[in-house]
C-alpha cells in the first residue's frame, strides 16, 4: 500500500505541476476547484468504502462477504445518481459561486461523481478481504490515467475542460478495473444486517475529513482573485500528497483492526504501529520540503506562482504540510476508533471542520493567514482527539483481575532475594571478570555478613540495577506455593522477543500456545533455538530453578521479573517440567502498578526514564572496587 500510494502521490503531484504550468494560476485554480468538489463528494465514496471494508473484514464466510458487497454496491449507485442529478440542477449556481468559466465543468463533474461513489463500495470489498496489492493498483490506475489524459487533452486544446475530463475518465476506468469478484451465485436471499449507525458514523467522519482537506480550496476560489486562488491550490498539493501516504496506512490498519474482534488489547499494537509509520512518513516529507531551495518551486510551478510576501511559496508549503501532517495523525486515531466501535471523535472532527470553514470565511486577508488558521485548529483537534487515548495509557484503570489468594509459604528478606537473583544471573558475560573473585559468595552466600550482602547487591546492579531500582521501596518478599491453577494469573514481562511471539496477550499459557505453533513454523529462529537449548538443563536442574514474580497482592495478577526463558522452556519441554521443581519467590506491593516491569504504559515508562537519569552517574564497579580495597 505504501509503495502504491507513493507512486500515486508522485503521479498526482506531476499531474498538478503539469496542469499548473500548462494552464497558469487562473486555469489551475478552476481545475482545482472542480476537482475539489469531487473530493468533497468522496465523503460519501469513502463512507461506502469504510462500511463495506469493516463488515467484509468482520465476516468469515464468502457468502456473507458477497451479500454485504451486493447490498452496499446497489445503495452506492442510488446515492451517486441522486447526487449527480443535484449537480446538474445546481450547475449554474455552482459555476457563478466558484467563478468558473463554463458550466460544462460542473456537468462533467456530475458524470464523474456518478461512478465515483460506487467505486467506494468496490474498493471497500477489496480492502476488506486484505487484497492490498489490488487496492494499491487501482489507486495507481486512477492517478496515471488522470495524468496522461490531462496532458494529452490540454495539448490538443481543450484546456481546463480537458483536465477535468481526464479526471472523469480516470474515475470511470478505475470503477471498471476495480473487480472485487465476490461469489455471486451463492448468496441469494442472504440478509446481512448493517447498522444504520455505521453509515452515519462513516458519513460524519468523511464529511469532516473532506471539509478539512478540501473546503478551504473552494472558499479561496470564491474570496480571492483566480491568480491567488491558483497559488493556494499549488500550496495545497503538498497536503494531498501527505494525505495520500497517511491514508494508505489507514487503509491497511482499518480492516486489520476491525477483524481483531476480541479486545482492544489485540488491536492497539496496530494503532501504534500506524501512528509511528505516519509520523515517520510525515517527518521525511516535511524535511524534504524544508531542504528544497525556494527557487526550485519557482522553477517547478512557473514564475506566475511566486508569492511576494509571507516568506515565499516554500514557507507556505512547509506550513501547510505541517498542518496537514498533524491532521493526518488525528485521522489515524479517529479511524481506529471507527474500526473498533461508534466513534464520538468523528463528531469532534466535524465540529472542527465547521470551525475551519467559519474561520476562513471571517478571516482571509492573506494566504498565510488562512494557513495559520488551519495549523492552529489542526493542533487543537489533535490534542482533543488524542487526550482520551493518552488518558487511558497514562492513567490506566487500576482495577485488576481478582484471583484466589496465592499460597504464601514464608516471608523472605531482600538479601535472600538478591542472592537468588544474582545466582541466576551470574553466568552472563558481564560477570566474567568477577567469577573467580566472587564465585564463592554467590554460590554459597553468607546472608549474615553485611559485607557480602553489599557485594552481592553491587554485583547484581552491574546488570540489573535499573530493574531493581524500579521496584517499590515497600515491596515485601515471600516464598510461595505455586500450582498449575496459578498459571492463569502469570504474565511474561513484555520484552521485545516476547512481543514478537505474543498475539495480544502476555499470559504465560497464551504465550506458550503461540510458541508451540511458531516453533514448528520457524525452528531455526535464534529465539526458539535458545529455548530449545534450555529445555534439558531446566529439566535436569543444571540452571537456577528460582523464578521471581511481582504483584500488587496475593490475589492480583503476577508478572515474571526473572525466569521468563526458564519457565517457557520448562513448559515447552516434552514432557513439561513439573512446577514443584521450581522455587517461586514473589514480591508484593500496593504501589507495584507504578513499576514498568508490572504495568508498561506512558506513565511507568516516564518514571523509569526519570530514575535512569537520576542514577546516570552511579557506578557499581566503583562500589566493588571500594569493597576490595577495604579488604574487610
Amino acid at each position: 500500500m505504501l509503495a502504491g500510494s507513493g507512486l500515486v502521490g508522485v503521479a498526482n503531484l506531476v499531474y498538478n505541476v503539469v496542469t499548473a504550468r500548462m494552464l497558469g494560476p487562473t486555469g489551475f485554480a478552476h481545475v482545482t476547484a472542480v476537482y475539489t468538489l469531487l473530493m468533497l463528494a468522496s465523503a460519501i465514496t469513502l463512507s461506502f468504502q469504510a462500511v463495506c471494508a469493516k463488515y467484509v473484514a468482520s465476516h468469515e464466510s464468502c457468502e456473507d462477504k458477497a451479500a454485504i458487497f451486493a447490498s452496499l454496491h446497489l445503495k452506492s449507485w442510488m446515492a451517486s445518481v441522486g447526487l449527480g442529478l443535484l449537480l446538474f440542477l445546481f450547475n449554474r449556481v455552482l459555476t457563478i459561486y466558484l467563478n468558473l468559466p463554463d458550466p460544462v465543468l460542473i456537468s462533467l463533474l456530475a458524470v464523474g461523481t456518478a461512478f465515483y461513489i460506487p467505486l467506494g463500495a468496490r474498493r471497500g470489498y477489496i480492502q476488506g478481504v486484505h487484497a492490498f496489492r489490488s487496492l494499491a493498483a487501482n489507486f495507481m490506475v486512477e492517478g496515471l490515467v488522470r495524468l496522461g489524459g490531462a496532458y494529452l487533452l490540454i495539448k490538443v486544446g481543450l484546456g481546463v475542460k480537458g483536465a477535468v475530463l481526464a479526471s472523469v475518465i480516470a474515475v470511470v476506468a478505475s470503477y471498471f478495473l476495480a473487480r472485487p469478484h465476490p461469489r455471486r451465485a451463492s448468496f441469494a436471499g442472504l440478509k446481512i444486517p448493517i447498522a444504520s449507525e455505521e453509515g452515519v458514523q462513516a458519513i460524519v467522519f468523511f464529511a469532516g475529513q473532506g471539509a478539512i482537506n478540501n473546503f478551504d480550496i473552494v472558499l479561496m476560489n470564491h474570496f480571492f482573485i483566480p491568480e491567488q486562488a491558483g497559488i493556494y491550490a499549488a500550496v495545497s498539493l503538498v497536503g494531498r500528497l501527505i494525505n495520500m501516504f497517511a491514508w494508505s496506512v489507514v487503509n491497511t490498519m482499518f480492516p486489520v483492526s476491525a477483524s481483531a474482534r476480541s479486545s482492544d488489547r489485540e488491536a492497539r499494537p496496530v494503532l501504534f504501529m500506524s501512528l509511528t509509520m505516519v509520523f515517520l512518513i510525515l517527518s521525511a516529507l516535511i524535511f524534504g520540503l524544508w531542504a528544497i531551495p525556494s527557487f526550485s518551486w519557482r522553477t517547478l510551478f512557473g514564475a506566475h506562482f511566486e508569492v511576494a510576501n509571507s516568506g515565499g511559496l516554500a514557507t507556505l508549503l512547509i506550513l501547510y504540510a505541517v498542518a496537514t501532517g498533524i491532521y493526518s495523525l488525528s485521522s489515524v486515531l479517529i479511524s481506529y476508533e471507527m474500526s473498533r466501535k461508534i466513534a464520538n471523535t468523528s463528531w469532534v472532527q466535524l465540529a472542527f471542520s465547521g470551525a475551519l470553514i467559519l474561520g476562513i470565511w471571517a478571516l482571509h486577508h492573506s494566504l498565510a493567514q488562512v494557513i495559520y488558521e488551519r495549523l492552529f485548529l489542526m493542533v487543537v483537534l489533535f490534542v482533543v482527539v488524542a487526550l482520551p487515548l493518552l488518558r487511558r495509557e497514562i492513567s490506566p484503570a487500576e482495577t485488576l483481575e481478582v484471583h484466589p489468594p496465592l499460597g504464601l509459604a514464608r516471608p523472605l528478606s531482600e538479601q535472600v532475594v538478591i542472592a537468588e537473583f544474582l545466582r541466576s544471573e551470574f553466568h552472563h558475560p558481564e560477570f566474567e571478570e568477577y567469577r573467580s573473585e566472587f564465585g564463592g559468595l554467590v554460590e554459597a552466600p553468607d546472608l549474615e555478613s553485611d559485607r557480602e550482602n553489599a557485594l552481592r547487591r553491587a554485583l547484581l546492579f552491574l546488570r540489573r540495577g535499573a530493574m531493581w531500582r524500579e521496584l517499590p521501596d515497600d515491596t515485601q518478599w515471600f516464598e510461595v506455593k505455586f500450582t498449575s491453577e496459578d498459571l492463569a494469573r502469570v504474565r511474561f514481562f513484555p520484552r521485545a522477543q516476547w512481543r514478537r511471539v505474543a498475539e495480544g496477550s502476555f499470559c504465560i499459557t497464551d504465550i506458550v500456545t503461540c510458541l508451540r505453533q511458531k516453533w514448528q513454523e520457524s525452528p531455526d529462529d535464534e529465539f526458539f533455538c535458545k529455548l530449545r537449548r534450555l529445555s534439558n538443563p531446566v529439566q535436569e536442574g543444571q540452571v537456577s530453578r528460582t523464578v521471581l514474580l511481582i504483584g500488587v497482592n496475593a490475589g492480583s495478577p503476577l508478572t515474571i521479573l526473572d525466569g521468563n526463558h526458564r519457565m517457557a522452556a520448562a513448559m515447552l519441554a516434552q514432557p513439561p517440567a513439573a512446577l514443584e521443581t521450581f522455587r517461586f519467590i514473589c514480591g508484593l506491593s500496593p504501589a507495584m502498578t507504578r513499576c514498568c516491569w508490572y504495568r508498561t504504559n506512558v506513565n511507568t515508562l516516564s518514571r523509569y526514564l526519570t530514575n535512569l537519569l537520576r542514577h546516570i552517574f552511579s557506578d557499581p564497579e566503583t562500589d566493588l572496587g571500594r569493597f576490595l580495597e577495604s579488604g574487610s
